[in-house]
C-alpha cells in the first residue's frame, strides 16, 4: 500500500511523517510518501502537526498544531476549581493543552494501574484519577492536547521495596535527595518494564504524549551505579532507555518527550547525569527543557542576572540546544517559569515575565511551549488572548 502525507494547509508533502499500521512504525520519505503492509486503519503523526487514526487512504492531510499548555499535577487535575480555571484559560487564551502527572514525583500512580509491581510497592495509594480513559476522553471532547508526565528514576516507592535497585553511595548506603527521595539506578534494567508499564496504560487511556521526567541519573557525586560511572556509560544507558521507550510505545501512535535541565542546552558534556540534546534527540518527537530563569544559577554569557533577561535565557538555550541536535527547532518545546523567583530578588512572575519567555519561545519556532506552577496557579498574565 502507497500514499502520501500533506500538509493540510499547504498541500505541501510532510517528510518524515509516522505511520503506524499492525504495530509497526514506518516513515515518510523527503516528498511525503509511504509504504505500509495491506492494512485497514492507520495512525499518523508528525512533529509540528497533530496526531489522527484514520483509514487508509492515498492522500492524508495532517493539521498543523502547537501545543501551549499548562501542568497539572494529578491532585489539580482531580481539583475542580484548578480544572475549572484551567478550562476556561484554554477557552479564553492561546492555551490549548494540559501536561498531567500519571506517575509522579513521589513514585505514586494517580489511575488505577493493573501492574502488579505498583500494587506490590504501594504505589496505588494516592489514586486521584480513578477513570483515567474516561478523564482524557472528557478533555478530547474539547480538543484539549493531553501530555502524560511520567517521573522515571525518582521513585521512592520501588527502590524501598527493592532496595537492591536503588542509586548507592560508594560505601553502599542508599542514595537519598534533599527531598528524602530514593533514586532508581537508571542502569537497572528491570525498572524500565514497570515504568514503561505504566507509560503504556497512559497511552492506551488516550494521552497524545508521554513525557519522561527524572529521565537521568542524581546530580550528586560519590555515586555508585551498576554501571561504570562515567559519562559514556551514563549517556548509553539513558539514550537505551529512551530508544527501548519510543520502541514499546510505538503500536500506540503516540508522540514522545524527554525534560532535560536547562543547563544541558549549554554543555557539550552530561553534567554527570547522563542527558546530552545530541544523543537524546534522536529517540523522542519532543525535548523539553527546563528553562526556568530561576534555575540558572550563575546566568548565561553576557546576562548574569537571569531573572531580569527571561527573554534571553530561554532564545539563547533554545538555540544553544539546537546547535548541538541539528534539526529543526520544532523538535523542542521548553518549560517556562510561571511561579514566583526563589533564587534571587524573588520576584512574582507576572505578564512581563511569562511574556517575554513565551516571545522568546515563540521566536525561535519551538512547538509549543509549557508553564509550570507547582501549585497549578495560573492566570492570563503573559498570555495572549
Amino acid at each position: 500500500m502507497e500514499g502520501v502525507i500533506l500538509d493540510e494547509s499547504t498541500h505541501q508533502p510532510v517528510a518524515s511523517a509516522i505511520i503506524t499500521a499492525n504495530g509497526k512504525a514506518y516513515r515518510t520519505d523527503l516528498k511525503g510518501r509511504y509504504h505500509i503492509p495491506n492494512t485497514e486503519s492507520i495512525g499518523v503523526r508528525a512533529v509540528g502537526y497533530e496526531r489522527i487514526f484514520t483509514r487508509f487512504q492515498r492522500k492524508i492531510y495532517l493539521r498543523k498544531f502547537h501545543p501551549k499548555a499548562l501542568y497539572l499535577s494529578a491532585f489539580g487535575a482531580a481539583n475542580k476549581k484548578i480544572m475549572h480555571n484551567a478550562r476556561h484559560l484554554i477557552r479564553t487564551t492561546q492555551v490549548n493543552a494540559l501536561v498531567i502527572d500519571v506517575k509522579m514525583d513521589r513514585g505514586q500512580i494517580a489511575f488505577h494501574s493493573s501492574s502488579p509491581v505498583a500494587k506490590e510497592i504501594g504505589a496505588l495509594k494516592a489514586v486521584t484519577l480513578p477513570c483515567l480513559k474516561d478523564f482524557i476522553g472528557e478533555l478530547k471532547e474539547e480538543d484539549i492536547y493531553t501530555i502524560a508526565r511520567i517521573v522515571c528514576f525518582k521513585d521512592t516507592p520501588f527502590v524501598r521495596t527493592f532496595p537492591y535497585s536503588g542509586v548507592k553511595y560508594t560505601n553502599g548506603a542508599l542514595y537519598r535527595d534533599r527531598e528524602g527521595s530514593y533514586w532508581i539506578d537508571p542502569s537497572y534494567i528491570k525498572a524500565w518494564e514497570y515504568i514503561l508499564t505504566i507509560a503504556e496504560e497512559s497511552a492506551k487511556a488516550g494521552f497524545d504524549e508521554i513525557q519522561f521526567d527524572y529521565v537521568r541519573f542524581p546530580d550528586k557525586r560519590g555515586l555508585r551505579f551498576s554501571v561504570k560511572n562515567k559519562q559514556s556509560e551514563r549517556v548509553r544507558i539513558i539514550t537505551e532507555f529512551l530508544e527501548y521507550a519510543r520502541s514499546r510505545l510505538t503500536p500506540y501512535n503516540v508522540f514522545t518527550a524527554a525534560d532535560i535541565f536547562g543547563y544541558v542546552c549549554w554543555n557539550d558534556a552530561d553534567l554527570g547525569i547522563g542527558q546530552r540534546v545530541d544523543a537524546m534527540a534522536p529517540y523522542v518527537d519532543y525535548i523539553s527543557p527546563m528553562l526556568y530563569p530561576s534555575g540558572f544559577q550563575v546566568g548565561i554569557p553576557g546576562y548574569k542576572n537571569p531573572v531580569k533577561a527571561n527573554y534571553q535565557i530561554v532564545k539563547h538555550s533554545l538555540d544553544k540546544a539546537l546547535e548541538k541536535s541539528g534539526g529543526s527547532p520544532l523538535r523542542y518545546r521548553p518549560w517556562l517559569q510561571a511561579f514566583r523567583d526563589y533564587a534571587f530578588d524573588r520576584r512574582n512572575y507576572g505578564k512581563k515575565e511569562i511574556g517575554e519567555q513565551i516571545r522568546a519561545s515563540e521566536d525561535f519556532g519551538s512547538c509549543g511551549w509549557m508553564l509550570w506552577n507547582a501549585a497549578n496557579r495560573y492566570s492570563s498574565d503573559g498570555i495572549e488572548q
